[in-house]
């Protein structure tokens, strides 16, 4: 069983999910930093891979990927560094990035080395669902890499089912019409929007993410479903700090002790 649907399996709600760029701050901090969030309660971790125009990501995450390709990391550096990490990290590991550096890589090469170092998913936001199915859906089933897709309100019903029916893992529910590292406050358009997928029965659980900055909006993105994503605020609040392992507990520390308070 690939270890993501392990976890939706034993655990139904309050999924804490955290993104940062591999090589952020320093080349040599991948793996230190996934350690200590796996250690300290983090449900899943979603490595970003670098790269020189993030079209998604906000001026927070954007920054972090310049300073990592600036410390010289790459996908072969990164797949180095994860070489020996399921002997320490158990938890689900997905890769985030943009096609173009996996498609210079080469797609099968990429899903056999994802495969070999364990991890578990892939999302890459500007990859076309129909190029997935057409050409690359036979290669991640080969690995069992499992494809997660991005929905955003703009989404229609039609396309969502069919992200539904591609999707392996979960669907990453875009909170908003905007990229990563604006706050959530969730107005009425937001909450419907959350309720219309909450009620369409996908088969697959949702994670919203874009946004969630502190235990209050992780809470309350969670009111719609199985778990949320913080990424901007994570990679933010190491960077202003000397200790990176000290600030990454601390961080999950935070969101997990004032979210169990909040319930």
């Amino acid at each position: 069983m690939n270890r993501i649907d392990k976890l939706f399996h034993e655990k139904k709600s309050n999924i804490l999910t955290i993104y940062y760029t591999a090589g952020f701050p320093q080349k040599d901090a991948t793996v230190p930093i996934l350690e200590t969030l796996a250690q300290n309660g983090v449900d899943l971790v979603e490595i970003g891979m670098p790269f020189s125009d993030p079209l998604a990501d906000g001026e927070t995450i954007q920054r972090s990927s310049e300073i990592a390709l600036k410390n010289g990391m790459t996908i072969q550096v990164l797949f180095e560094q994860l070489q020996n990490i399921r002997q320490k990290v158990q938890i689900p590991l997905v890769l985030m990035g943009y096609l173009n550096p996996v498609l210079q890589f080469g797609v099968e090469n990429f899903c056999k080395k994802c495969a070999e170092v364990g991890i578990d998913g892939l999302i890459l936001p500007d990859l076309p669902l129909q190029e997935y199915e057409q050409e690359y859906q036979n290669l991640f089933e080969k690995y069992n890499l499992y494809p997660i897709f991005l929905i955003t309100p703009q989404t229609s019903e039609a396309r969502i089912r069919k992200i539904d029916s591609l999707s392996k893992g979960f669907i990453y529910v875009v909170s908003q019409a905007s990229t990563t590292g604006t706050k959530l406050g969730v107005s009425e358009s937001q909450e419907a929007y959350f309720q219309r997928i909450k009620a369409m029965n996908l088969k697959n659980p949702l994670q919203i993410g874009f946004g969630i900055s502190d235990a209050e909006s992780f809470q309350k993105a969670c009111q719609y479903a199985q778990g949320a994503i913080i990424g901007s605020a994570f990679i933010k609040y190491i960077q202003e700090r000397s200790d990176t392992s000290k600030a990454t507990a601390e961080f999950v520390k935070n969101i997990l002790q004032k979210s169990l308070v909040q319930k």
